[in-house]
């Protein structure tokens, strides 16, 4: 079967429940760590963030002059390093940048700094991967446009393929980087869990994201409206992986937003039904949410409208 353009429309597989609203986003991860001064200085030099409110334990930082918070840091003394292999949860949050040209810079800017990266081409995007000070993964990437897309039957296509570095230094110009600019997002999450048919039927199923890749050794992409992924599920952590514990560098929670407080709802009501229980809710309509954990612990908070996310 050979590739043809992904037009929308024409990839992915539906849940068997609803479907998320086209219209979602993802809001800020909260992250465990160890050394607050320490955190806040790497995220600040080396991805460009700005402190946007804090305090002895925590911090909120934003890209440009945004009034949301894109990821909240909070502070544990003590807390032990995020382990390479064997823990279930957080591969990486990923920050999707406006264009490519800033994908560029940023690039130059690393260089520049001696920060080491990885990095990829997965055809619907181009990626930079980075390990901040307490081992948790970080991604920055570019969207490629979306009539660049291509897919083989309903499975949208994802590589790992060399990036062509060559190529973004010389799209960044000669704009020198400062930092993340406005317009940068939260993009996906990927999460390593323990099994992908448990993590389709709690992620598509019950919540509702489409299934858009399934053939990429170890894992399994999903996402709403016709985007790439905007999450990602592996089992590259191995069969004997267990959840990371209170006293490690983690993930404590992710965030997906809804356009209405009536979406929120309906999913609580879905989520219900299926047998999962969400551990906190608020049905006020100027603040409304729930949080529920996965199958392996790691909790997401679903909420609409979406109030500013420099409140812990």
């Amino acid at each position: 079967m050979q590739d043809e353009p992904a037009d929308p429309g024409t990839y992915g597989e539906p849940p068997r429940g609803a479907r998320l609203p086209a219209g979602l986003r993802l809001g800020p991860v909260h992250l465990q760590v160890a050394d607050l001064g320490r955190s806040v200085d790497y995220y600040q030099r080396t991805l460009g963030l700005r402190v946007a409110d804090a305090d002895a334990s925590h911090a909120a930082l934003t890209a440009g002059d945004a009034s949301d918070a894109l990821v909240h840091l909070h502070e544990r003394p003590g807390v032990r390093p995020a382990p390479t292999r064997r823990r279930l949860g957080l591969f990486h949050f990923a920050i999707v940048v406006p264009d490519r040209a800033t994908l560029g810079r940023f690039v130059r800017h690393l260089g520049d700094i001696d920060a080491r990266a990885g990095a990829a081409n997965h055809l619907v995007s181009e990626s930079l991967y980075l390990q901040d000070p307490d081992n948790l993964g970080i991604e920055v990437y570019a969207d490629r446009p979306r009539a660049e897309w291509r897919r083989v039957g309903r499975e949208l296509q994802m590589a790992t393929d060399p990036l062509d570095i060559t190529s973004l230094l010389r799209e960044a110009g000669d704009t020198p980087w400062t930092s993340l600019p406005i317009g940068t997002r939260m993009g996906h999450l990927h999460l390593h869990v323990g099994r992908l048919d448990e993590a389709s039927s709690f992620f598509s199923d019950a919540l509702g994201f489409d299934r858009t890749v399934w053939h990429y050794p170890g894992a399994l992409f999903l996402s709403a409206g016709g985007y790439h992924h905007h999450l990602g599920t592996n089992v590259w952590a191995g069969p004997d992986a267990t959840p990371a514990l209170a006293d490690e560098a983690r993930l404590i929670e992710w965030t997906i937003d809804l356009p209405t407080a009536d979406d929120v709802a309906a999913l609580q009501t879905r989520f219900v039904e299926a047998g999962h229980q969400p551990s906190n809710a608020s049905a006020d309509p100027a603040n409304s949410y729930f949080v529920i954990a996965d199958p392996w612990g790691t909790p997401l908070r679903v909420r609409s409208p979406r109030a500013s996310t420099l409140v812990p």
